[in-house]
């Protein structure tokens, strides 16, 4: 660890170094066994009943996911949801915990590259609407075409004429999409200054997440204020009654999650759809039938 780094600021990163375990102890917890599991650590663990509460709730919201994309296909919905934020807010932890359980042929993430040469020739939408829901869809947008207003207005990949021009054409854009009937959900995840720092820390100190921080991300850091004033443009001028900007407090990222899946479900007056009941058909047996050994050297080697 950096020696030039307070030890208040060292048991942060740590705290959120844990952070990180649980978020990958979620995707094997099962709300059924999760006391089981959590309390292995004893009851002494600091911050055991914290997650617990989280786990739980979390799991709770997941089943109304459910229920809500099963009322998405049966009532041939078509829904976007856009994720924008600062660099590390949290936009794409929340995006794996409202998709973890969900049918990815109903629900998906769509986080597109930086356009090429061809694509920065088009209308600048154009390389957005192929991903756009047919019915029964859902889409999350893991940044979207706000990239204009945010990340190519600040590092200058496009000129100010082109940033008035979004501006004029967004409004109508999302008015378009909304009558054409698809329901367009914005979210800005907001954390603060100090956040940020702490989290780009983390990424430094973490050889599992060190991969995510690119040379962008630490010019977005030193453009803190660029970014807040281009948020702010933003935010006063898409703000529109068709597809409004819902902010997130985000520096807690649980409770960020948690608040962002319990806003959305509010967002839709979704019903649970009946599922008829499911019987496992017996197996038919041949007396004929036998089985071809498998080569022993095909087996993955069984080292734990």
């Amino acid at each position: 660890m950096d020696k030039t780094v307070p030890d208040e600021l060292i048991q942060r990163i740590r705290d959120e170094l844990l952070d990180g375990y649980d978020e990958e102890l979620e995707m094997e917890i099962e709300d059924r066994d999760a006391d089981v599991l959590l309390d292995a650590g004893g009851a002494a663990e600091a911050g055991r009943a914290d997650r617990l509460s989280y786990f739980k709730n979390l799991f709770a919201l997941q089943r109304e996911l459910i229920k809500l994309q099963d009322w998405v296909v049966h009532t041939r919905q078509k829904v976007v949801i856009l994720f924008e934020g600062r660099d590390a807010a949290g936009k794409g932890g929340s995006i794996k915990r409202i998709t973890q359980r969900l049918n990815p042929r109903v629900c998906r993430v769509v986080a597109l590259p930086a356009p090429n040469d061809r694509e920065r020739t088009q209308w600048y939408f154009q390389r957005y609407v192929p991903h756009l829901p047919a019915a029964g869809e859902i889409v999350l947008f893991d940044r979207s075409w706000y990239n204009r207003a945010g990340v190519e207005r600040v590092m200058g990949f496009c000129e100010e004429d082109d940033v008035e021009e979004f501006f004029r054409s967004v409004p109508e854009f999302e008015r378009m999409l909304v009558r054409s009937g698809i329901r367009v959900i914005k979210y800005w995840f907001s954390i603060t200054d100090d956040e940020q720092h702490l989290r780009f820390l983390r990424r430094i100190h973490d050889p599992l997440k060190q991969w995510k921080l690119s040379p962008m991300d630490l010019e977005s850091r030193r453009r803190w204020e660029d970014y807040t004033k281009a948020k702010e443009a933003m935010l006063e001028r898409t703000h529109i009654p068709e597809a409004p900007w819902w902010v997130v407090q985000a520096v807690d990222k649980k409770r960020a999650r948690l608040n962002c899946i319990r806003h959305l479900l509010d967002q839709f007056d979704y019903q649970e759809v009946e599922r008829p009941g499911i019987v496992l058909p017996p197996r038919e047996r041949h007396a004929d039938y036998v089985r071809n050994p498998v080569p022993a050297e095909m087996f993955v080697p069984e080292r734990y």
